[in-house]
């Protein structure tokens, strides 16, 4: 149950009752995602039981249910678009009604069960192949986001990458980057160790937010800004930094945005002369995820190196401050029932 950042704690409830249409899942593993760690936005929320990046199996099913059976090991996301609206049928899925307000999970990916319910009992599952872990099974929703993300941003063969914020999206866009053939990546971040993997992950350069000029990311870019930067953090000079670093005809993508009222003035002549593109990308849709899990099923996507720590969860707590500290750490994941294979 999350208070804030600081107060993560573990309660006791009941297993959800499963209803017609509902299917009880198994938690075998659920990653704490970098929005977890957004106290401004959860906040608003508490006390709630947070986790959206889950893989399990499922244990109950509803008496309509045909799609799964007990035993079927799936992955599952919470927020599904009507695929009906106008906005679905111009592929704007994630900024439909539905999937803003409506939460299919009971009562998040942080417990030990879960129901999922509704529309995405229909459309936000895919079983898990044989040879993909609940561990695998867990990336399938981040990495659906940054598949939409390079989706969004009209990416094309040989452009230049420039990667701000170097976390698990940050690295996950890295990856995508390279394997999509872009000509060369660029990560900046405040943390050496963020560097490191970034440069483990497919950067050709790794460079430190302090470092990272204009002039150097010219000088690094064979004389050019770059033409694809995506913005993975959340704070007001990253932001700033995206702004100075795109070239001409190229597209700056707000994966992250910095909080309320923190956004820098733009002088928009710049952009509006050099044929810029400022876009944003937010979750992801079933297709994108669908896409994530053939990448990771097909090992274009490596992402086992990614999990730094795993904890049961009973020290969900520790995971927390594991992943706000960030200090030698990417992707900490829950085990709920931690005696199970993986």
């Amino acid at each position: 149950m999350y208070y804030n950042n600081r107060d993560v704690r573990v309660e006791e409830k009941l297993i959800p009752e499963v209803g017609d249409n509902d299917l009880l899942i198994k938690t075998m593993a659920s990653g704490i995602c970098g929005s977890d760690l957004m106290e401004w936005y959860r906040i608003k929320k508490a006390p709630l039981v947070l986790g959206h990046e889950i893989a399990g199996e499922v244990v109950d099913v509803g008496k309509k249910v045909e799609k799964y059976h007990k035993g079927d090991r799936v992955f599952a996301t919470h927020h599904v678009p009507c695929n009906a609206c106008r906005l679905c049928l111009m592929r704007h899925e994630t900024a439909c009604e539905a999937f803003h307000t409506k939460n299919y999970f009971t009562p998040g990916g942080f417990s030990e069960y879960l129901r999922v319910s509704g529309k995405s009992v229909e459309t936000g599952m895919l079983r898990l192949p044989d040879e993909m872990t609940y561990e695998q099974g867990t990336f399938i929703e981040p990495l659906g986001t940054v598949v939409r993300c390079f989706r969004k941003a009209d990416f094309l063969y040989g452009e230049s990458v420039l990667v701000i914020g170097a976390g698990v999206a940050g690295l996950l866009n890295i990856r995508l980057a390279k394997t999509l053939g872009a000509g060369n990546i660029i990560a900046t971040d405040l943390n050496a160790y963020r560097l490191d993997a970034a440069k483990k992950s497919g950067a050709a350069y790794a460079l430190s937010v302090t470092e990272a000029t204009p002039g150097l990311i010219q000088d690094v870019n064979k004389g050019c800004l770059v033409d694809k930067v995506i913005l993975c953090t959340s704070s007001k000079s990253a932001a700033e930094q995206a702004l100075d670093s795109v070239g001409k005809g190229g597209t700056i993508i707000f994966f992250a945005v910095p909080k309320p009222g923190e956004m820098p003035e733009i002088d928009f002549n710049n952009y509006w002369r050099n044929d810029v593109s400022l876009k944003t990308t937010y979750g992801a849709a079933p297709s994108d995820n669908q896409e994530a899990m053939r990448l990771i099923r097909a090992k274009k996507i490596c992402v086992n190196d990614l999990i730094t720590h795993r904890l049961p969860l009973e020290k969900i707590a520790e995971g927390f401050r594991l992943a706000g500290e960030g200090k030698e750490c990417l992707k900490v994941m829950i085990q709920p029932h931690q005696n199970d294979r993986f």
